[in-house]
């Protein structure tokens, strides 16, 4: 009985040090896409390189992305001057009605329609929200489907190469 689990131990040692070994996670190229924001201008992956992006997709009915909204921009806030672009991704919607939603609730990041670009179907986007983060060298960092707090955010932002002071 001593020995199994000493072997056992063992061997959660040999895969700690494995893992560590191992040296940084390999990350993927975020799609390509262009996608034009309601304010007009033009995004790609090529002309966001150098910069961090959170992309959250979202939509007005959604009562945990409208609880997330001030959090978010927040966040764009904060981060704007370390070279991170929110572009928040309205998924479904008529222009008209997320017009009328801002509106009422105006955002701070940059916001764009799906139906202007590829990205939710890129990203299987099913349930809202889901946020993605893209590091300076256009690769995928890290991505969480639901809401999940500042917190989480930050660890996501934190991924891709941001740090909060």
């Amino acid at each position: 009985m001593r020995s199994r689990t000493l072997r056992l131990g063992l061997c959660a040692i040999a895969l700690l040090l494995l893992g560590a070994c191992a040296g940084p996670e390999s990350r993927e190229p975020a799609p390509k896409f262009t996608v034009t924001t309601l304010a007009g201008e033009t995004l790609t992956r090529e002309s966001l390189k150098g910069k961090v992006v959170l992309m959250q997709f979202w939509t007005t009915w959604c009562g945990y992305c409208r609880g997330e909204q001030p959090m978010v921009d927040a966040l764009n806030k904060e981060f704007s001057g370390k070279g991170l672009v929110v572009l928040a991704v309205d998924v479904g919607e008529s222009r008209q009605t997320v017009q009328q939603y801002l509106d009422r609730s105006p955002r701070s990041c940059r916001i764009a329609l799906n139906e202007d670009s590829n990205l939710a179907e890129s990203f299987d986007v099913t349930g809202f929200p889901v946020y993605v983060a893209i590091d300076r060298d256009g690769n995928i960092a890290g991505m969480q489907r639901g809401a999940g707090g500042e917190q989480s955010l930050r660890n996501l932002l934190s991924r891709a190469g941001l740090e909060s002071e």
